[in-house]
């Protein structure tokens, strides 16, 4: 069982790697296979943990006086599935509409929290504490955040000291952004050199 595992995973990653050549059918059949085993791994795993474990014992838990509570999840999750018939399809927008404002408002808020208040709070800390190292990077951070803030203030006119603080902020933000972009790819490249060092070590065994 082991070696049918180790072969299934080799040819699946060839052909889905074979889509750097072109599209192929072997190509198409892995990335069917693996979008209905997602599909179907997480629809267990939702029922189990949501239907029956959240839901079906969670309604028996007589000392929850909360527990009622549980039939309006159930409510838009059956209304959600009225998308499958087209004559009451219209009905899934309010789960829908549920769903994306609910998520919305606790993500605003948890990213509010994370991505505005905390890196407020970095900023206007002290810039002269600690040592050499770390006085450096808090200048760095306190001028990187003003000349970008001064490049997206658009109401003066960007010349003379106020358009060379515009320029500094460019390139900030071309720094910022391009270090996002190589953390993406090497990341990529990790996966890949991950999935290589499968194929030619546990598979193939050429590598140690």
């Amino acid at each position: 069982m082991e070696a049918i595992g180790v072969w299934t995973a080799a040819l699946a990653t060839i052909g889905i790697v074979s889509f750097l050549y072109k599209d192929n059918v072997l190509y198409r059949i892995c990335e069917s296979v693996f979008i209905g085993t997602s599909a179907g791994y997480w629809f267990v795993t939702y029922f189990w943990d949501n239907l029956y474990r959240k839901f079906y014992l969670g309604i028996q838990d007589a000392t929850d006086p909360n527990r009622f509570f549980l039939w309006f999840g159930v409510v838009l999750g059956v209304l959600m599935l009225t998308r499958l018939w087209g004559k009451i399809g219209w009905l899934s927008r309010w789960p829908l509409a549920f769903v994306v404002g609910a998520t919305a408002g606790l993500y605003m808020m948890t990213f509010f929290v994370s991505n505005a208040m905390r890196q407020v709070g970095a900023t206007i800390m002290p810039i002269f504490r600690g040592n050499l190292p770390a006085i450096i990077d808090n200048t760095v951070l306190a001028v990187g955040v003003f000349c970008g803030l001064v490049y997206f203030f658009f109401s003066k006119e960007h010349r003379g000291l106020f358009g060379r603080a515009s320029r500094v902020g460019i390139w900030i933000l071309m720094i910022t952004f391009g270090a996002s972009f190589g953390y993406t790819v090497m990341s990529r490249m990790s996966l890949m050199l991950g999935r290589f060092d499968f194929l030619f070590g546990t598979w193939l065994g050429i590598l140690p």
